[in-house]
């Protein structure tokens, strides 16, 4: 499984460019702002083309770049219901299912925004993701107050799934099980 990933804008807001493999369809998640250009550069080192865009949630340094990105490759926005009022432009419903062949499981986790996701996808290498947008980040939470939603949510992921947050580098959850505080308490790991 191919998986890039970047900050753009000003407030470094991962991207991310899911394939099975390069030189296909690929899912490209969270594309905020001035994610355009290093996208369009990724696109075309690995030479793929965007199936669909996925938002982890509805903040425009997540998704400033969808509309545009939207018309040029024919493809919609798939946003959680509930953050349809935070976004000015078309979307369609996020749901669990295919995306440029990969199986994307939604996980809603209202609290940062009211239609928060998490997005989780086991890899053809036997691994597994999660992208967890601004709703768990290294060593934190997108706010303390939905720490427990988070925890629920995510107790369900073994301790090796490897955890791409909207801000920041990459973790796993065993290491958030360990070290982070407000992960304190969720399970041995699976």
């Amino acid at each position: 499984m191919l998986v890039v990933g970047f900050g753009s804008g000003p407030l470094q807001a991962n991207c991310y460019l899911l394939a099975a493999a390069a030189g296909g369809p690929c899912v490209v998640v969270d594309p905020g702002q001035e994610a355009a250009a290093p996208l369009a550069a990724a696109l075309a080192e690995h030479r793929l083309v965007p199936a669909a865009l996925l938002a982890t949630h509805g903040h425009p340094d997540h998704v400033a770049s969808a509309a545009a990105l939207s018309a040029e490759h024919g493809v919609p926005l798939h946003l959680h219901p509930g953050d349809t009022r935070l976004y000015d432009g078309d979307s369609v419903p996020l749901t669990s299912g295919a995306y440029a062949g990969l199986d994307v499981e939604v996980r809603h986790v209202p609290g940062h925004t009211p239609g928060s996701v998490v997005l989780g996808l086991a890899t053809p290498e036997g691994g597994r993701l999660a992208l967890t947008g601004d709703t768990l980040f290294a060593g934190s939470v997108g706010r303390g107050d939905v720490a427990e939603a988070v925890r629920d949510v995510l107790a369900a992921f073994p301790d090796d799934t490897v955890v791409l947050p909207g801000h920041g580098p990459a973790t796993t959850i065993g290491r958030e099980r360990a070290g982070n505080p407000f992960l304190a308490g969720t399970g041995a790991g699976r």
